[in-house]
């Protein structure tokens, strides 16, 4: 089990994060929502150790992140919304690098980094060097060194950004799959459709307090919505942006 309780991040002018909770089980998808400057980001990298919170706790299988970092950190995953990687360096040594970092066996990470780039359809990239890849196929080399070491918890910022419509359907179905042998994914994205195909339960920040959790069925059905879009920009407090652009539109039109 995953757990986030009374997670709060105070800066001397704002409070970015303000007693956020929620938990995963294992084989869930969580969707984690909110427009930008919710709190998405700021979560994410008190939970990767990038920033320290001002209270809260965060536990994975009872271990805390806070008393014990590097047994916790051993057990997470981590997929950034930006690639980036030692573009010097190809796939293979890159991979290298990110096991031998982490203590893997040598023999066993040679295994692995040829059956994840295989996977990935990394394969014909194999000895060009990253300098050479799309955003879409950095993408994926972050995701295969996110699962060298079999982490009981994924966390992935808008993980298909950059990828083509071939990849993001293999990336969702290598993520029901992970799911399917018990991991447990954070998943935080802006793309709406995706998360309602991947997400049996979300939870949405805005302005660093959580103001939804639950299906996106149920969360639909109490904003009396027609889609978790319309749900999200209902909690969310979205403008109505119809005004502004008829007006635009106006303005650009006139001769």
């Amino acid at each position: 089990m995953f757990e986030v309780r009374g997670l709060t991040k105070r800066y001397p002018r704002v409070t970015a994060l303000d007693d956020v909770s929620f938990r995963i089980a294992p084989g869930e998808i969580l969707g984690y929502l909110g427009p930008n400057g919710s709190g998405k980001s700021t979560t994410i990298k008190i939970i990767t150790g990038l920033v320290d919170a001002s209270a809260g706790r965060v536990t994975l299988h009872g271990i805390d992140a806070e008393d014990d970092p590097a047994a916790f950190r051993a057990r997470l995953g981590y997929v950034p919304e930006e690639p980036h990687l030692y573009t010097h360096l190809t796939a293979p040594e890159y991979l290298r690098l990110v096991g031998r970092l982490r203590g893997l066996d040598a023999t066993r990470l040679e295994i692995e980094i040829v059956a994840l780039l295989r996977l990935l359809d990394l394969e014909p990239a194999f000895h060009a060097v990253m300098t050479s890849y799309s955003k879409g196929m950095r993408q994926r080399v972050l995701l295969a060194a996110a699962l060298l070491h079999d982490p009981d918890l994924l966390i992935l910022d808008e993980p298909f950004s950059g990828l083509d419509v071939s990849a993001a359907l293999l990336l969702q179905t290598l993520l029901k799959a992970l799911v399917r042998r018990g991991k447990m994914i954070l998943f935080s994205s802006h793309q709406m459709q995706v998360v309602e195909a991947l997400c049996e339960r979300v939870v949405i920040l805005h302005k660093g307090r959580i103001v939804a959790e639950g299906s996106p069925r149920a969360l639909e059905a109490a904003g009396d919505a027609r889609s978790l879009e319309e749900a999200f920009a209902l909690v969310t407090e979205q403008e109505d942006y119809g005004p502004r652009v008829d007006a635009m539109l106006e303005a650009v039109s006139r001769r």
